[in-house]
């Protein structure tokens, strides 16, 4: 590390005490590189195991890496803290401006912990920290923006980042999300929440600075390099063209898209939700993460009539991927676009993460029509299959209505399946629900044993679209989903946009990393990020995480995946596999 880097030093805040202070920890960033391997090492700190997760005592920590701020598509923040929805390990990663935003203030990390008596939000400008009342921001009517009355009330737009949450977070349902620059958000595991519970509303964080690098004259010829490889790498192309989108058709023909709470894998009228049809149908413009050159957010436009004028319109920008089409769109066997985009727009005002709340009125409708809840439970609300309107008054009732059933449901489908039923078809995996893959058992068992429970975790759908041309062992999955999610704790270590992974190979890696002061080879990359994932493991172990106890959503084997049946004895003899070899490096 290079001795005047910032990147060491680490801003404390305590909201009960309204103080601040900093303190420099070059050991951590040394050792953990920063990201991911610095923030489970400050969440081991500062995190008892046995606490609530709403307890004052847990803290919220932002972290970045070395090459954050230097390198291009070294875009992104990790976020960890105690979950409130699964009880034990809550990471989530955002880019926007807020890794820049932190770099430009002179931190790597940054920890809030305490619980303010009122509501209030943060200023972070370099140095200095402010505590803003938010009294007036707190509770604020559909449709209005926190963010944008914060923007207004504090000077110096450019390099900063505006976290904040929405009603969601502040009634503390378990999966509400934290977002920032309108379109980036913190999405799963419940940040949102872990916010609302401290009083706090929103984190601006602003600074301006140089960053030192150890040869100038090599440092620019390899951020050319990295640049000119972005730009043209045809997998960088796809992202920018369509985005994430256009997996929506090849997954519904091979069979690995949801619909309906996994009730099929046919998608009636896939055609009118794919990633060609949003774009040439919506799409307004793609904005881009701060430092990236691939500009992959698609932003739909939507217009929506004034109901006291004729003829009279506004228009809306909505950022959608394939995970939003998926969750709100196949799971909910919606196939209009105009359909989803009303969805997305409601998740976003009111605050929650899109793939729990998809996943949580999927189950909710199949127990409905399996009579395992009724109108009694739901207020009078029938939820059916492609019945946007109807869905779009069920997420407010999540949020806003004292009913017991909602206020289960805001506590996600692991909590409403184990209390009324319908355990069966719970998409579920260590209490977190489905991302948008039914590939096969690679997919699944990476989101079962995934620290975060996540399809980011090893992309167990990449293994399995491999193993269609070529078929592996149950040993081989096991290594290849390992040998994956380790290596990923290097790259949300720096911390890189999962979409460059390619670009950035161990060997350019190095390569940066060495301009950043730090002298690594193949081996210590491998052996911090084996060890990154164990110390991951072993707070969620210490939570109360336990390996027995997760097993496979039974609806998996029933429905065909993109290579067909799931074999339970292979997945049975994989997953007893995999539990050993996670046991063994705790």
């Amino acid at each position: 590390m290079i001795e005047k880097d910032p990147i060491k030093r680490v801003l404390y805040i305590d909201l009960t005490k309204k103080k601040f202070w900093i303190e420099e920890r070059p050991e951590l960033f040394s050792e953990f590189i920063g990201g991911t391997g610095v923030a489970i090492k400050l969440l081991e700190e500062n995190c008892p195991p046995e606490i609530h997760p709403f307890s004052p005592d847990n803290p919220i920590i932002f972290a970045i890496g070395p090459l954050n701020g230097v390198f291009p598509i070294a875009s992104k923040t990790v976020a960890m803290f105690k979950s409130p929805h699964t009880g034990n390990l809550g990471e989530s990663h955002a880019g926007g401006r807020s890794a820049l935003s932190i770099r430009m203030a002179g931190y790597g990390a940054v920890i809030i912990k305490g619980k303010s008596e009122r509501p209030c939000y943060i200023s972070i400008y370099s140095d200095k920290v402010f505590f803003r009342d938010a009294t007036t921001l707190w509770g604020l009517d559909e449709g209005l923006s926190a963010a944008r009355l914060i923007r207004e009330r504090e000077p110096g737009a450019g390099l900063r980042t505006i976290i904040r949450i929405g009603p969601a977070g502040e009634k503390l349902i378990s999966y509400a999300c934290a977002t920032l620059e309108t379109y980036r958000h913190f999405g799963r595991l419940g940040l949102g929440a872990v916010f609302g519970s401290k009083n706090l509303k929103a984190v601006l964080i602003a600074g301006k600075r140089n960053l030192p690098v150890t040869d100038f004259k090599e440092y620019k010829q390899i951020y050319i390099e990295l640049v000119k490889q972005l730009r043209e790498s045809e997998k960088m192309k796809k992202y920018h063209e369509l985005g994430t989108p256009a997996n929506i058709l090849p997954l519904s023909f091979s069979k690995g898209l949801p619909v309906k709470n996994l009730l099929t894998n046919e998608m009636q009228g896939v055609e009118n939700i794919s990633g060609e049809l949003f774009a040439a149908k919506h799409l307004g413009r793609r904005v881009a993460c701060a430092h990236c050159p691939v500009a992959c957010v698609h932003l739909a436009a939507l217009r929506k009539p004034y109901e006291d004028e004729p003829y009279f319109y506004r228009t809306i920008y909505l950022s959608y991927d394939y995970e939003l089409i998926y969750a709100l769109g196949s799971m909910l066997g919606i196939s209009d676009s105009v359909d989803i985009l009303k969805l997305i727009e409601i998740v976003e005002d009111m605050g929650v993460d899109a793939m729990s709340t998809g996943v949580a009125l999927a189950w909710m409708t199949e127990a409905f029509q399996k009579g395992i809840i009724t109108e009694k439970h739901t207020e009078e609300i029938s939820p059916q299959w492609g019945n946007a309107e109807g869905y779009i008054e069920i997420v407010k009732k999540i949020v806003y209505s004292e009913g017991e059933f909602y206020k289960d449901l805001g506590k996600g489908v692991d909590y409403v399946s184990e209390k009324y039923g319908g355990k069966d078809f719970a998409l579920i995996y260590g209490k977190n629900e489905m991302p948008g893959y039914h590939t096969g058992p690679a997919a699944h068992i990476g989101y079962l044993f995934g620290a975060r429970h996540s399809h980011l975790d090893s992309a167990g759908y990449s293994i399995d679209t491999k193993s269609m041309t070529k078929s592996i062992t149950a040993e081989q999955l096991v290594e290849n989903i390992l040998e994956e999610e380790q290596w990923r704790q290097i790259i949300s270590s720096l911390v890189i946009c999962f979409f460059g992974r390619e670009v950035y190979t161990q060997k350019m890696i190095l390569k940066c990393l060495k301009l950043s002061g730090y002298e690594l080879n193949d081996k210590d990359l491998l052996r911090i990020g084996r060890e990154i994932y164990a110390n991951k493991y072993k707070f969620k172990v210490n939570c109360g995480f336990n390996l027995e106890n997760v097993n496979l959503p039974k609806r998996v084997f029933e429905i065909p995946s993109s290579i067909g049946l799931i074999n339970k004895d292979f997945t049975d003899r994989a997953i007893a596999l995999l539990k050993e070899k996670i046991k063994s490096l705790l």
